[in-house]
């Protein structure tokens, strides 16, 4: 049985990126002894809706601006095969962006007024990728994107609107100020969410070389960008390993060593396959990212049970 179109225009074996960024903010949350449920459930909503918002604008705007075909590569478009009328698509679009923007709203509850500049930037970056003057996505520059929003985004504002300040608290003391830790483990999420995106470039590097969609894929071609996944891996890796090295237990580095093992016939598959079969690279390139935000909250969770650590 065929998925729904709806189903598929969200594409969901790439929602653990927006998850990840919120589960890492959410590790730092209980390794400064901040965590709060609520919170952290809204910031995982509105993540996620944004990236659906994304996908939706994504499918939408390649279809208008003629940069789709029938019977690409990727995911199935429900727009341009013809299973979701474009004014459907954009009708969803924007009532979700709306409905996403006012659950981000009670934020401000724990943040503080300065966050709707900050869901401003989010609901124009969730348009810039795909549409505009100048898409970001069409210039190469959709992996810088990831990283912002995916990385460095949701990473600090949920362990921010939990800890309600920037230091951590009573344990900056013993883990340094939470600010730096967010930073670097948002960088490390960022770039392993951003491989997510290589791989999707990699497997439509000929339908965007087509219609002129310039992606990284394109401009530097696939080899340079399966060298850089591998690299980006294990750099991503080490940065959210390092970053939370002092809430960790003392055998926290397993997990993560557990993970970057994983990796190894991810990125064989990269070399080997090409256009759909890569479908199964980019599902488990999200999968593994989100195994690694999982470790780290079960890894500082066991640091502060007596007797474990």
């Amino acid at each position: 049985m065929s998925k729904s179109p709806w189903i598929e225009a969200m594409r969901l074996r790439t929602l653990p990126v927006s998850s990840a960024g919120v589960l890492a903010g959410c590790a730092i949350a209980i390794a400064y002894r901040h965590f709060d449920p609520l919170p952290a459930a809204i910031c995982l909503v509105f993540a996620v809706a944004a990236q659906i918002v994304s996908n939706f604008a994504n499918e939408y705007y390649d279809f208008i601006n003629g940069l789709d075909r029938k019977g690409r590569q990727g995911f199935r478009r429900g727009v341009t095969e013809g299973d979701i009328k474009p004014e459907a698509m954009k009708r969803a679009m924007i009532l979700l962006m709306i409905a996403d923007c006012a659950l981000g709203c009670t934020l401000i509850h724990w943040g503080g007024l300065w966050l709707i500049a900050v869901g401003i930037l989010i609901s124009i970056a969730a348009f810039a990728y795909s549409t505009g003057p100048w898409p970001l996505s069409h210039h190469g520059l959709g992996d810088e994107m990831v990283v912002i929003f995916y990385g460095f985004v949701p990473v600090t504002l949920t362990a921010y609107v939990q800890c309600g300040n920037w230091d951590g608290g009573e344990m900056a003391a013993e883990l340094g100020e939470m600010w730096k830790m967010a930073l670097l483990a948002s960088l490390g999420i960022g770039v392993l969410g951003a491989n997510v995106l290589t791989v999707n470039n990699v497997r439509d590097i000929k339908d965007d070389s087509r219609v002129g969609k310039r992606t990284k894929a394109v401009i530097f071609g696939a080899t340079a960008m399966k060298v850089t996944y591998a690299a980006l891996t294990y750099i991503g890796l080490a940065l959210v390993w390092y970053a939370t090295l002092p809430a960790q237990t003392p055998w926290g580095w397993a997990g993560y060593t557990a993970v970057a093992v994983w990796f190894l016939p991810v990125i064989w598959a990269l070399f080997k396959f090409t256009g759909s079969e890569l479908n199964k690279v980019l599902k488990y390139t999200a999968i593994l990212l989100l195994a690694t935000t999982v470790w780290s909250i079960i890894d500082i969770v066991m640091a502060q049970v007596p007797g474990i650590a």
